[in-house]
């Protein structure tokens, strides 16, 4: 029987249980933030882990602000190399925790395929649990039939912002850290200036954590519903479209559905809007 994945957060004993499923995926979607410049680089891995490179893969790569969401066309081209299929169930990490394991999950949501979840804890907790690992390695299997489907909806650009700034019927949350999102302390983007979106609120992806796995259901609604507004639905933003997924992949573990992502996030809104 092939794997179907009910929750779109999945415990390392759980992933433990379904390791050899036919069906199953292992993505690694690490990239490196600027304050783990100087950390030592994991030569281990999950077994059979595949690398879905964010930044230089999954990214327009000469677009003007970073982490830019790719066509219909292009993911699906890349996915295919990764051997996914469309019967396929992946399970997402991150050798940091919870950073950008999210966006993978909400990168596949917006090419309409749901059979997916992020690891809770990433490797940290995998290793904790002392499950099993392999040396690193590129994938060189056969090539997937992944056909992408356009719910690129899912994401906001900047002219749609624009307008949403003025909409009552939507709650923007910052998942950028407090003092970013005050301005108090400088964007870690060289040139990019401080502040916030109008009409955005701050909740820092930090508040959904602990220990690098998710609160407790009940403590994430609490948080989600401090903000929520009747039949109103959420935008979430950050720095450049990375944590901004973590605010959605919480979000939708708690059984909100009227949601999206600002792509391009503070990176753009920082640099194009003029007050």
């Amino acid at each position: 029987m092939l794997l179907q994945i009910t929750n779109s957060i999945v415990s390392v004993d759980w992933l433990q249980e379904h390791i050899h499923a036919t069906n199953l995926i292992v993505l690694n979607g690490t990239i490196s933030r600027v304050v783990d410049a100087d950390k030592a680089a994991e030569t281990t891995q999950i077994p059979n882990a595949r690398f879905f490179d964010i930044k230089k893969v999954f990214s327009v790569i000469d677009a003007p602000f970073p982490n830019t969401m790719i066509s219909v066309e292009a993911f699906t081209e890349k996915a295919q190399a990764l051997g996914i299929n469309q019967e396929s169930a992946i399970v997402v990490y991150d050798e940091l925790g919870i950073y950008a394991s999210p966006r993978v999950w909400y990168m596949f949501k917006a090419m309409g395929f749901d059979n997916i979840a992020v690891l809770d804890g990433g490797f940290p907790a995998w290793k904790a649990e002392n499950y099993l690992l392999e040396s690193k390695k590129t994938y060189r299997g056969n090539k997937g039939n992944f056909q992408g489907k356009d719910h690129l909806y899912l994401f906001r650009n900047y002219s749609e912002m624009l307008q949403e700034i003025n909409n009552t019927k939507s709650t923007i949350l910052d998942a950028r850290s407090e003092g970013r999102f005050t301005g108090k302390i400088s964007e870690p983007r060289k040139g990019l200036r401080s502040g916030q979106i109008p009409t955005s609120h701050n909740l820092p992806y930090s508040k959904l954590l602990h220990n690098h796995t998710f609160k407790l259901k009940t403590a994430l609604l609490d948080i989600f519903e401090s903000f929520h507004k009747d039949d109103s639905s959420f935008i979430f933003s950050c720095g450049s479209g990375i944590t901004a997924c973590i605010l959605a992949l919480a979000a939708e573990h708690v059984g909100f559905k009227k949601y999206s992502v600002y792509d391009g996030s503070w990176t753009e809104w920082g640099s194009l809007y003029k007050e």
